[in-house]
């Protein structure tokens, strides 16, 4: 049973014990409803306390139940909440830590509430595509005011007990308890146990001065930013509903909401997504419990773009940084961009000056390698050259003091090649940063065939420290990101030489739900980085075939933004992406050269020859076991190269559409005499999952 009971005096204790955060899964709820029963049957037993094992009340829904019977075995979490309030003995909720979603649920059905202060009051709900199921929309707004209500539950964001405890007429709270919350709660458990008629949350009347204005506003505003999902503006209805119809009439369109919710694609992608977050952690071969480094000091080679975003990760983790380049001017440019990033947090309040002050003292800079001796780890962020890195890495592996760590953040080389330039390849790992590299979630976390599993579960618990979203990938070339959105480039240039324009492309994408489109995002990252790493193809895969245009753009010098021209035209000081003639120019001649006649392109074609080629590499990339999980890539998609979290990543959306329709898609595509037949063909684990009548979930 994942609750206890026991008696302090005349009052009865339920405790939620379901580590980590006391979900609220079957066995829960059933020690619940089993110890309600309990105290209702005992004479001595005045009153009922509810409370938390550990360091949460409860944090909700368990997740290690959704989608199976258990989530909606009796008793389920409205039927826990009916047999609270019809207790015939006072129950009071003591509230500590975290109380979220059911959790928050579970205690407004209780008839009193104390908390503790710093408790984290939430429910998040909307982030899964959902509104709160177990009355949250009726009962909150009852009780700490409808605008306060509805703001928590569309923004889905938790907020400290203290400050609710502080709102004007709040009946979320009879006591705030600093000091022991159970023997508090006791005692006041004690104090209010023969006081009747018992108070209900549900009796409680839900006003607003002017609901009709509110709530139209309500709905023009989140409505304008909630364009892709429908919970939030189901949120704003559900909670209006507080207000003008009776409390039962209000559980029931709540909970015809949720129902109709669970079943959209949205909600599924997002709670797809959140479950897939919590599975990247998670490394069949290395244990939770594996024994860690010491990172107390961290080394950085190269005062870059890439270089001085990847430090600034570590210096606001408090994590001292000494960066190493080859000339004063380059650190002393790295330096000024660090310092201009943080100004830039303080002028929009995000960042205190002392705080900047501080992490700027935690940065030391160094044109010489020995002063690297005593960094625990190093971070090398140099140009993208398999020569260049063997430089590095020799000279590293000279310096560094045993048991350091040594890191490449190279996106496409081979990990274990660069870590037999050292003699210590076990030391050696990936660590694939996005750029901003202190903006972006992703980490790419290569690992290498030599990797010890102490380094493997090093960087990813530094990872999570520096709030990194991170993926285990193998050695492969470009990985898991880079690897797929190759496919996905290669599919973009054969449209333009079948008829598309970068802009028709670009926008066909963008309406589809990606925050750039394939050739806005190469203007983005620089061209010339493609194109390198094509010429590097050409040489090694000589039947890897490319559209030619994209080298065409190169050979006219336009690399993107940095050069104020690339597939579109940019105006100085702007961003603007201004569709470019003389670029539709060079690809209508080249299409004529090759003797293509253009055809009209559909966004529906479009998209999917774009996030099917993602799909199809992905396939492979599992199989072969570069990804550990179909999951995986979709949390590296999602956080790393814009991929619309309402469609869940690609091979969520693959599960989506059914792999049956992609597979089926992928034979048309390979009819396409200006296509890559080969490479439609379905990868056998996706032809063998259609077979088998399976998912990649």
């Amino acid at each position: 049973m994942s609750a206890t009971y026991e008696l302090r005096g005349p009052v009865a204790v339920i405790t939620l014990d379901n580590p980590p955060v006391n979900g609220l899964g079957y066995d829960t709820r059933k020690g619940i409803t089993d110890g309600l029963d309990k105290a209702q049957a005992d004479g001595k037993v005045k009153a009922v306390v509810i409370t938390g094992a550990g360091k949460a009340f409860s944090g909700g829904a368990d997740i290690r139940e959704f989608g199976s019977p258990k989530a909606l075995q009796e008793p389920n979490l409205l039927s826990v909440i009916l047999a609270v309030e019809a207790c015939t003995k006072p129950v009071v909720a003591a509230i500590h830590t975290v109380c979220m979603g059911g959790g928050l649920e579970l205690s407004l059905g209780c008839h009193y509430r104390v908390a503790a202060p710093g408790t984290q009051v939430a429910l998040p709900e909307v982030k899964l595509g959902l509104v709160p199921g177990a009355g949250g929309t009726q009962r909150l707004s009852r009780v700490i005011g409808v605008e306060n209500a509805l703001n928590m539950i569309v923004s889905g964001e938790p907020v400290k007990s203290e400050l609710l405890a502080m709102a004007p007429g709040q009946k979320l709270f009879d006591r705030m308890i600093d000091g022991d919350l159970l023997a508090g709660a006791v005692a006041f458990a004690t104090e209010v146990a023969d006081k009747r008629p018992l108070p209900l949350v549900r009796n409680l009347k839900a006003e607003h001065p002017n609901p009709d204005a509110f709530f139209q506003f309500a709905r023009n505003t989140v409505g304008a930013m909630s364009k892709n999902f429908p919970a939030p503006l189901q949120c704003v209805e559900t909670v209006a509903a507080s207000v003008y119809k009776k409390f039962d009439e209000g559980m029931k369109q709540e909970r015809e909401a949720f129902i109709a919710l669970m079943m959209t694609p949205e909600s599924r992608a997002l709670r797809h997504a959140f479950v897939a977050e919590r599975a990247t952690t998670k490394i069949p071969d290395v244990p939770a419990d594996t024994p860690v480094r010491d990172v107390k000091k961290l080394a950085v080679i190269g005062a870059g773009t890439m270089g001085g975003g990847i430090a600034m990760n570590f210096l606001n983790a408090g994590i001292p940084v000494v960066m190493l380049e080859m000339k004063q001017e380059a650190l002393d440019k790295g330096v000024a961009i660090i310092r201009k990033n943080y100004d830039a947090q303080v002028k929009k309040g995000k960042l205190k000056q002392d705080k900047l002050d501080a992490r700027m003292a935690l940065l030391s800079t160094t044109l010489n390698y020995a002063d690297l001796k005593d960094a625990d780890m190093v971070i090398e962020a140099v140009f993208e050259d398999i020569g260049v890195k063997e430089q590095v890495f020799k000279t590293l592996d000279e310096v560094m003091k045993p048991g350091a760590i040594l890191a490449s953040n190279t996106s496409t080389l081979d990990v274990n090649k660069i870590a037999s330039f050292t003699k210590r390849p076990q030391d050696v790992i990936g660590t694939h940063f996005f750029s901003p590299a202190n903006v972006m979630k992703l980490l790419e976390v290569v690992r290498g065939e030599k990797t010890a599993k102490d380094v493997l579960a090093t960087v990813m618990a530094l990872g999570k420290k520096i709030r990194k979203t991170c993926v285990v990938s193998g050695v492969c070339d470009g990985f898991i990101g880079n690897r797929m959105i190759e496919q996905y480039s290669r599919q973009a240039g054969f449209l333009l030489e079948e008829g598309c324009t970068p802009q028709q492309v670009d926008k066909a994408v963008e309406k589809f739900g990606f925050a750039m489109g394939p050739f806005r995002m190469g203007d983005l990252a620089g061209n010339d980085v493609g194109w390198y790493i094509r010429k590097r193809r050409y040489l090694e895969k000589p039947d890897l075939r490319y559209s030619k245009t994209a080298d065409l753009l190169c050979e006219m010098g336009r690399f993107g933004q940095k050069t104020g021209a690339g597939w579109y035209d940019y105006v100085p000081g702007k961003r603007d992406a201004i569709p470019s003639a003389l670029v539709d120019g060079m690809i209508e001649k080249h299409r004529a050269e090759l003797g293509i006649t253009p055809r009209k392109i559909s966004d529906d074609e479009i998209v999917h020859r774009l996030v099917y080629a993602l799909v199809n590499e992905g396939a492979k990339i599992v199989e072969e076991g570069i990804a550990l999980r179909a999951s995986d890539i979709d949390m590296v998609y999602l956080t790393g190269y814009g991929f619309p979290l309402h469609r869940g990543g690609p091979m969520c959306y693959a599960d989506t559409v059914g792999l049956f329709n992609v597979a089926a898609a992928m034979k048309r595509f390979a009819q396409n005499p200006h296509d890559d037949a080969a490479f439609w063909q379905p990868a056998p684990l996706l032809a063998r999952l259609v077979a088998e009548g399976k998912t990649f979930s």
